[in-house]
């Protein structure tokens, strides 16, 4: 092993502070193309811009989950301590069950550097990894994945064999509030250019593999400390010898995934910057790439909490937070309020697009089912509010200088905004498309309504046209189911129909 002789801890010199971020300057939203008329309209008068507009079609919330991309309740596969050892039952058949579990419609992965690179120039996937996919396309649910660089939860370290001799490593020390017990920490020197050079062949091997793979929901990112966090709590400084080059150092990391991963969302860990490694610059480039947030549980920092928040509408974010497997010990009730309820109650209160189903180090279908079949009613109300879930509650009607218009009055009613920007379309039932653009990123946003017009050719009959929806995140366009209790064709598209009486 090759630890650094005498390699302490500094301080950091120097640090970029973390800011509000309600109405900060985070730059421009993701570009757009083809962008649709969004009012004002207008219905009378002599500068009416949508002149006798009538409404013809009305729509109602939806009471069923709507799995659509970018959104939903994330079972985990496997995390930290691995995958589901359940006693006699194959690792196949325990997959199987997790991912059949009915509530979760994305799957995760949280695996070490050394589970899926053994050796320089390729990359060698655990059993748990390719059932896994395999099962995802079986029933049609996307997998999102992280590669820990360093983790407290395993003996050892977290970087493949062939490269733990060729750099130093800082001891951190002894702890018993994280990890292993009795287990010496050691954090690798992530600067060292032998780190840096394996590191850039992992993300440029994983990326090749995955960047806009269809089976692919998004990627958290890999950084400094433990799990890939931004952070070694509880353990003071870090390994770096000044700040500036742990700052340039998470930089760096952050800043090659971003460059690979340029089809698929990358999830940065909303950690503050506890050990002095540049995470609220690593943050501001997150949102600045349109890239996206998560946190690692709902109890915890203001700062968390205040980012979260306020993340400008177009980004998504995910909450993690273990749940109870339903035994009595774990269920900590008090004044008949269970601590997963209030969990899952405080991460909607952040408006997130994703919640984790986990059972923290205890993975299986019956510790989920166990928990659920006691206290359905919060898991419930989430799985059907989380995300965006899109409508267009009022279709209007009008036509001016001969040409047909149809307006949208489209209402979000998910808790959060959408995660890119939203497509729509008109087409007949040949399929060919006879209007169509995009929504400015973001919206509609829950509580408003967001209007958009499509113009029609001359002389179109409106009755029998097929409204479709699209979500574009990076340049790739997913199909968006509407979230409206009215009869829908078999493709998630809305015929257009009077349904007022």
């Amino acid at each position: 092993m090759g630890i650094m002789a005498g390699a302490g801890l500094r301080s950091a010199d120097a640090r970029i502070p973390p800011h509000n971020w309600d109405k900060y300057d985070f730059g421009p939203c993701p570009p757009i193309t083809d962008r649709l008329n969004q009012g004002p309209f207008s219905a009378y008068g002599a500068d009416a811009t949508a002149p006798g507009a009538e409404v013809i079609m009305v729509t109602t919330p939806s009471k069923l989950v709507v799995p659509n991309y970018g959104m939903g309740l994330v079972t985990y596969i496997c995390d930290e301590a691995g995958p589901p050892r359940v006693m006699n039952e194959s690792l196949f058949d325990s997959i199987e069950s997790l991912v059949k579990f009915p509530l979760g419609n994305k799957l995760y992965l949280r695996v070490d550097w050394r589970d899926i690179q053994q050796k320089q120039g390729s990359l060698d996937f655990p059993d748990h990894w390719k059932i896994t996919f395999e099962l995802a396309r079986k029933y049609n649910k996307r997998v999102g994945i992280r590669i820990q660089l360093m983790s407290p939860d395993i003996e050892g370290h977290s970087v493949p064999g062939f490269l733990k001799d060729k750099i130093p490593f800082a001891e951190l020390g002894r702890t018993n509030e994280i990890g292993l017990p009795g287990k010496t920490h050691y954090a690798p020197r992530y600067d060292h250019p032998a780190f840096m050079s394996a590191f850039k062949e992992l993300d440029n091997l994983l990326s090749e593999a995955y960047n806009g793979s269809d089976l692919i929901e998004f990627v958290d990112t890999y950084l400094y400390g433990f799990w890939g966090e931004g952070h070694s709590w509880p353990f003071s400084g870090n390994p770096f010898p000044d700040y500036y080059t742990a700052e340039k150092t998470s930089i760096g990391l952050f800043e090659h995934q971003a460059k690979n991963w340029d089809k698929t969302p990358l999830l940065t860990n909303t950690q503050p910057d506890y050990s002095n490694v540049g995470n609220s610059e690593v943050l501001d480039r997150t949102i600045r790439t349109h890239n996206w947030l998560r946190t690692d549980t709902i109890f915890i920092e203001n700062e968390q909490i205040e980012a979260l928040s306020n993340r400008p509408p177009w980004i998504g974010a995910l909450v993690e937070n273990g749940i109870s497997d339903g035994t009595p010990d774990s269920l900590r009730i008090f004044e008949g309020i269970s601590r997963s309820e209030n969990i899952i109650y405080h991460a909607k209160d952040v408006s997130p697009n994703y919640f984790s189903l986990w059972n923290w180090h205890q993975i299986s279908a019956e510790s989920l089912k166990r928990y659920y079949l006691q206290f359905p009613d919060a898991l419930d109300n989430l799985s059907v509010s989380i995300g965006y879930r899109i409508r267009p509650s009022w279709i209007w009607h009008y036509v001016k200088d001969g040409y047909p218009q149809i307006i949208l009055g489209l209402v979000n009613d998910g808790i959060s905004g959408v995660p890119g920007a939203l497509r729509v379309y008109l087409k007949n039932d040949q399929g060919m498309t006879l209007s169509g653009g995009s929504l400015d990123p973001g919206f509609p946003l829950p509580g408003k309504v967001r209007q958009v017009e499509l113009p029609l050719p001359r002389e179109t009959d409106w009755r029998g046209l097929k409204l479709f929806a699209e979500l574009e995140v990076k340049s790739i366009r997913y199909p968006v189911k509407w979230a409206c209790r009215e009869l829908l064709n078999g493709d998630g598209s809305l015929s257009l129909r009077t349904n007022l009486k």
